[in-house]
C-alpha cells in the first residue's frame, strides 16, 4: 500500500494545516471542503503558511512553491477522492456530520482508499457501522500548530488491519511527525485526554462566575511561566470546536455542566462568530492579542 495522492476533507484551520504540512513533505494533495468560502480561506492559509516556512522555518522560495503546485482544491467530493490512496478528515465534531460523511465517502472512494479521522475526541468505533471498509479505517490525529506539534496520534479499533495501521504509522513519520501509537482506542488520544479537562476546569472558572477569563490565563501563565493561559489556547484551536465537544458530551452524558459550557461558549463566542485567532476576534482580539503584551502578567 504506497500513500501518494491525499485528499483531506475539511479545509478548516486544522485541515488546511494538514494539508499544507502533507503537501510540503512532498504528497499530492487536493483539499476538500462543502463550502467554496471554506476553500477560499484554505487558499489564502497555505499562502500564509508559505510565506511562513519561508521567513521563519528556513525552506527555500522553490520549496514553497513546489508545495503551493501540489495542493488541489474542489468542493466536489468524487472530484476529490477519485485517485485518493488516503484520506484525512477534519470536519465538524459531530457523530452525524461524520457518519452521513463517511456513508457518502463509502460510495464514491475507490476500494485502494484508506481512511482516517481527524477527530479530537470520538473514537472509530462510534463512526465505523456507516463506512464499507472498516478494515482500512481508523485515526489520524494532529496537534495545532502541526508543524510545530509535530505530533501524529494513530489510533485504530478492534478490525483495524495491522498492515493499514503499520502504513499510517509511516505515513505520520514521512509527513514529518513523530508518530504516537495508541494501542487501545481512547477518546482525546493522550494529548485531548490531558488538554480538555484542563480547558473544560478553566471554562467552569468563568461560567460559574469564579473568575474572568484574563484572570484565569494570567494565573496559568505566572504559576507555571508559560506564554499562554487556557483561554489563548482555545483562541489558537478554535472556540467552536469546544463548543461543538461540550455539546456532544452534554447530549451524550447527560452533563449539565458541559451543557453550560457549551450554552456559554455558543451564546458569547459562536454565534457572534468571534471563533477565535481565525476570525480574529475570541477571548482576545488579533493580530496583537492582550496575552501577548509584556504588561499582561504584571
Amino acid at each position: 500500500m504506497n500513500i501518494n495522492n491525499v485528499t483531506i476533507a475539511g479545509a478548516g484551520l486544522l485541515g488546511s494545516q494538514v494539508a499544507w504540512q502533507v503537501a510540503f513533505s512532498g504528497f499530492e494533495v487536493t483539499v476538500y471542503d462543502y463550502f467554496e468560502k471554506g476553500l477560499t480561506s484554505s487558499k489564502a492559509l497555505h499562502k500564509e503558511y508559505a510565506e511562513l516556512f519561508v521567513s521563519t522555518r528556513g525552506a527555500s522560495q522553490e520549496q514553497v512553491d513546489e508545495a503551493l503546485a501540489r495542493l488541489k482544491y474542489t468542493s466536489d467530493l468524487s472530484e476529490a477522492v477519485k485517485d485518493a490512496d488516503l484520506i484525512n478528515e477534519s470536519i465538524p465534531e459531530s457523530v452525524e456530520i461524520k457518519q452521513s460523511f463517511y456513508k457518502e465517502l463509502s460510495k464514491l472512494a475507490p476500494q485502494k482508499t484508506i481512511f482516517t479521522s481527524n477527530s479530537s475526541t470520538l473514537v472509530p468505533s462510534q463512526i465505523i457501522d456507516s463506512i464499507d471498509r472498516p478494515e482500512k479505517f481508523l485515526a489520524l490525529h494532529f496537534g495545532n500548530t502541526v508543524w510545530d506539534s509535530r505530533i501524529g496520534e494513530v489510533m485504530g479499533h478492534p478490525t483495524t488491519c495491522p498492515e493499514v495501521y503499520k502504513v499510517i504509522c509511516q505515513f505520520s513519520k514521512a509527513m514529518g511527525m513523530v508518530t504516537i501509537p495508541l494501542h487501545k482506542e481512547q477518546s482525546g488520544y493522550i494529548i485531548n485526554a490531558i488538554m480538555i479537562p484542563w480547558l473544560n476546569a478553566s471554562l467552569d472558572l468563568v461560567v460559574n462566575g469564579v473568575a474572568d477569563f484574563e484572570s484565569v490565563d494570567k494565573t496559568w501563565m505566572l504559576a507555571h511561566n508559560v506564554a499562554r493561559g487556557p483561554f489563548a489556547a482555545m483562541d489558537i484551536v478554535g472556540i467552536s470546536l469546544f463548543a461543538d465537544i461540550n455539546k456532544l458530551w452534554g447530549e451524550e452524558l447527560d452533563d449539565a455542566a458541559a451543557l453550560a459550557r457549551a450554552n456559554f461558549l455558543d451564546e458569547h463566542y459562536v454565534s457572534q462568530n468571534k471563533l477565535g485567532e481565525k476570525s480574529q476576534e475570541g477571548f482576545y482580539s488579533y493580530p496583537n492579542p492582550a496575552y501577548r503584551d509584556a504588561n499582561f502578567i504584571r
